[in-house]
């Protein structure tokens, strides 16, 4: 090679570098690191060979359809016969010892709440097993500071769930955990400190977790080693009132098409079924679901994915808001329609996943969201239809207003006789008649939609 060809071949190099880094500038990689099942902490909350969680190494990582997945998703979690996964007692009286203040201080700082709050939180939380590798904002414990960290872990780790399920602990060392506020496809994951990358690990499917928009009651597990056994589980238990049911039974896909991503979302919970998308970002609440893939009526098992295509909108690294956007009603002749995606009513407040966002859930279980302003009576006439009622909201109190049809005015009176002529025929004048205003009724419907169940059993 002469010199002249290393010198351009150094100089393209160069220029290639240089425009790389320029894209990678405005979304830079976040930093992960990898977190295997069975590979101790270096600087933990509580030693991890004392028994506190017990993780599972033959659990493998699920397939997925969307980096970001709701807390309160069928079978995002997993479980199995034996209820000792995680001993929150044991927890519970290791954070509470007066000897251990330092600590509790720091583990409760991370969730915003007090030490004398923390049996109480314990006490909401339940011990689940991951089935797919998930991210997480992780801690460790260095200089009686919690110094957080992004981490990756394993599918088959313990951890324990908030009541909105998100991870809130990893069992083996009681770490606190909390949300992952990066993006789920710009991730680089370091495997070091012993944590090998282990078999079936695959990046484009590894999950985050957004908070579910309300409470739960119970949470959906398959049993890990058991697939086609479903474990119902009560929120803040560890295993001792568990339910099951068949996992195998079919689930039937609802007809979602017109329906919002978010209500969407809701409906397929409610039929123990996961709602999925192509690409990393989810598409926004208020987006219009325009097909499912597979389609409605289809039937498969528990947890199944139904992937949902949207229209005209765009996505959010976080999924957008937690209530749904009421689609406007046909414009009126002459207006210029809305652009497709877009939404008469605002968009409502996004769900956070910050910290702090989880540890004081919702005190009601109302479906979340704000209901949209009701078009008026000449909107409903131009565009030939009612309004739809808002998604969300309580039912009026009254009776709806009804309108009846203006009565007619009275015709004026004839005018007077004219003098009798003596050259002619009288003349005639016919009354002037009004024809009766007419008006339609505007009938004003009460809200129907009604919360939906927070988890499928």
């Amino acid at each position: 090679m002469t010199l002249r060809a290393f010198m351009h071949r150094i100089a393209v190099l160069a220029i290639f570098s240089l425009l790389l880094s320029g894209c990678e500038k405005g979304n830079p990689l976040t930093a992960v690191k990898a977190v295997a099942v069975g590979v101790p902490s270096l600087a933990p909350f509580f030693e991890e060979n004392s028994g506190l969680g017990e993780d599972t190494a033959t659990v493998r990582s699920q397939p997925v359809q969307g980096g970001l997945q709701q807390g309160d998703t069928p079978g995002l979690y997993g479980g199995s016969k034996q209820p000792t996964i995680c001993d929150v007692a044991r927890l519970e009286r290791f954070l509470t010892d007066p000897r251990n203040h330092k600590k509790a201080q720091a583990w409760a700082d991370v969730l915003h709440i007090g030490t004398a709050r923390i049996p109480e939180y314990l006490g909401r939380l339940t011990p689940v097993l991951l089935r797919h590798d998930t991210l997480v904002e992780n801690h460790d414990y260095k200089k009686e500071k919690a110094v957080p960290y992004n981490s990756l872990l394993q599918a088959g780790i313990a951890i324990l769930v908030d009541e909105q399920g998100l991870p809130a602990v990893k069992c083996s060392c009681g770490n606190p955990l909390r949300p992952f506020e990066g993006d789920t496809g710009r991730i680089s994951v370091r495997f070091q400190d012993g944590n090998k990358k282990w078999a079936g690990y695959e990046q484009e499917s590894v999950v985050a977790v957004k908070p579910a928009p309300r409470k739960l009651e119970r949470v959906a597990l398959v049993d890990v080693r058991e697939p086609a056994r479903g474990i119902s589980r009560p929120v803040g238990t560890t295993g001792e009132q568990d339910a099951t049911f068949d996992a195998q039974q079919r689930r039937t896909v609802p007809d979602l098409a017109g329906t919002t991503f978010a209500q969407a979302g809701r409906e397929l919970i409610d039929a123990g079924l996961a709602a999925g998308y192509a690409g990393q970002g989810a598409p926004a609440d208020g987006a219009k679901v325009t097909s499912s893939d597979p389609p409605a009526g289809t039937e498969l098992p528990f947890g199944g994915y139904v992937t949902l295509t949207v229209a005209g909108a765009g996505t959010s690294a976080s999924g957008g808001g937690n209530g749904p956007t009421t689609t406007p009603p046909p414009p009126s002749s002459g207006a210029k329609p809305p652009r497709p995606g877009r939404s008469s009513s605002p968009s409502p407040s996004s769900s956070s996943g910050k910290p702090g966002s989880s540890s004081s859930p919702p005190s009601s279980s109302t479906a979340p969201g704000s209901p949209s302003p009701s078009p008026s009576a000449s909107t409903q006439k131009s565009s030939g239809r009612p309004s739809p009622p808002p998604s969300t909201g309580p039912p009026p109190t009254s009776a709806p207003v009804t309108g009846g049809a203006a009565s007619p005015p009275a015709p004026p009176p004839p005018p007077p006789p004219p003098p009798p002529s003596t050259t002619g025929a009288p003349a005639t004048s016919r009354p002037a008649t009004g024809e009766p205003a007419t008006s339609e009724p505007a009938t004003s419907e009460p809200a129907t939609g009604g919360p939906s169940s927070a988890v499928a059993t």
